[in-house]
């Protein structure tokens, strides 16, 4: 149904008896819904109607391909009245649970659009990144990384964001650039704390296709990524960052990426491994409808991400 608009053209021109009732019922000029006409048998590579300047009449084909596409055509009628139907009656509240550096750079951003589509969805975010119990703490649905991930819910990966080791260029200038994960031994490394455990995040690598994790000298630790961000602008050391928060800086020349695919010999090359983050929930069979819609909500707009890679 590649020439939606000619079909239904062509359906509406057969309901209404002459070119110029489709034309008035879609609201555009004869001529248009002609030429949508024109292209729709060119595409088909038939003629759907015999017309002279008096009447008009289906021909075979058209026959055929009216009684196949006119239900189509209220099928989708019938969908878009049932839609909006569901979004108007879209209400209550949604607690959202979220990691604290993706929520606030990635998911906040999204949400004054979600909120106009659904003004009567009362939005509530809870950004940690501890454990959260869905059923203690009355969360709907959650977007945790893997690390954080709460058992007896479904989880359902929705993104993918590359990892960036960084510095700043005053720290690079005078302490040199590391060229290999094995180099951060030697350097001043600001690192993760994580709040569920207490452990140090680790930094992992894959080189080909071995995941590894060097160790690392660390200078200061810290349990908030935009803490770790501030310090690492300002020149304190090495830092890993989410693409969504070390591309905008590197961008503005405030860090320099490391560990380029195109730096160091092939021997000790290694790419930092990514990070993936999930939608999390507690029963798919029966979902409020608030949480349907930030579902479909959050999986479109995730696509639209520039510095996000998203399941096929």
């Amino acid at each position: 149904m590649s020439n939606l608009r000619g079909i239904e053209t062509f359906v509406r021109t057969v309901e209404g008896g002459s070119i110029a009732a489709a034309a008035r019922q879609l609201g555009i000029s004869a001529a248009a819904a002609s030429q949508n006409l024109a292209r729709l048998e060119k595409e088909l590579g038939t003629r759907l109607l015999s017309r002279t300047t008096r009447s008009q009449a289906l021909t075979a084909a058209g026959e055929v391909y009216f009684a196949q596409v006119s239900p189509l055509l209220d099928g989708l009628a019938q969908a878009h009245s049932e839609l909006s139907a569901l979004q108007d009656a879209v209400q209550g509240r949604l607690k959202l649970s979220c990691s604290v550096a993706f929520g606030r750079h990635v998911v906040a951003p999204l949400m004054p659009s979600f909120m106009a589509r659904y003004p009567q969805v009362h939005l509530e975010m809870l950004m940690v990144d501890r454990n959260v119990d869905h059923l203690r703490e009355d969360v709907d649905v959650g977007i945790r990384f893997r690390h954080v991930l709460e058992p007896g819910l479904i989880a359902r990966r929705i993104a993918t964001a590359p990892m960036v080791f960084c510095a700043a260029p005053a720290y690079l200038r005078q302490h040199g650039r590391p060229t290999s994960p094995e180099d951060l031994a030697h350097h001043a490394c600001l690192a993760f704390r994580m709040p569920l455990d207490g452990r140090i995040m680790q930094w992992p690598f894959l080189r080909n296709g071995i995941r590894f994790a060097p160790t690392i000298q660390t200078a200061a630790v810290c349990n908030d990524i935009d803490t770790l961000t501030a310090l690492a602008v300002a020149g304190a050391g090495v830092t890993r960052l989410g693409s969504f928060i070390a591309n905008p800086l590197i961008a503005a020349g405030k860090l320099e990426p490391l560990f380029l695919p195109s730096a160091g010999p092939a021997e000790t090359r290694a790419d930092p491994e990514p990070m993936e983050y999930f939608v999390c929930f507690r029963d798919r069979r029966h979902l409020p409808g608030s949480v349907r819609v930030f579902l479909d909500f959050i999986d479109a707009a995730l696509r639209e991400h520039p510095l996000l890679r998203v399941p096929l």
